[in-house]
């Protein structure tokens, strides 16, 4: 169990380290709970950025750091992800556990990664969404 912050990082003895994998069993926080629609890499229109999938990872995520700055709150706010990957592959696993240790460290939020056939717009590889708490007093 890990309090560095309002969050308590859980992974019991009793299931495997997921670190590794870039995430973390259970994280809870007292709060006001914020929810974050998905995050892509995208223009300031919407449209989908062409590129690679390490770099529509990184573009989704700064996105989401833009949505959480927008109501105050940082990364390290965020309890849970739940990402979406086009035709994941290990290879692709890989560089999401890159990108999610590069931006949460060991402070790993608890995640959900969905391998899926496509999403909203052609060209998208990558979306993150997420649940972030606002520490009680905060405003």
């Amino acid at each position: 169990m890990s309090h560095e912050d309002d969050r308590t990082i859980v992974n019991p003895p009793a299931l495997h380290d997921p670190t590794p994998f870039g995430y973390s069993h259970a994280v809870s926080a007292p709060g006001e709970l914020v929810f974050v629609a998905g995050q892509y890499a995208s223009d300031a229109a919407g449209a989908p950025v062409p590129g690679d999938f390490a770099a529509q990872v990184g573009l989704a995520f700064d996105r989401l750091e833009s949505a959480l700055a927008g109501v105050g709150l940082e990364l390290r706010h965020i309890v849970r992800l739940g990402t979406f990957v086009v035709d994941h592959d290990p290879g692709k696993l890989e560089t999401l556990g890159e990108a999610l240790h590069t931006r949460f460290g060991e402070r790993l939020p608890a995640q959900t990664l969905s391998g899926v056939a496509a999403l909203a717009l052609p060209g998208m590889l990558f979306e993150v969404d997420a649940i972030a708490v606002r520490p009680a007093g905060q405003s």
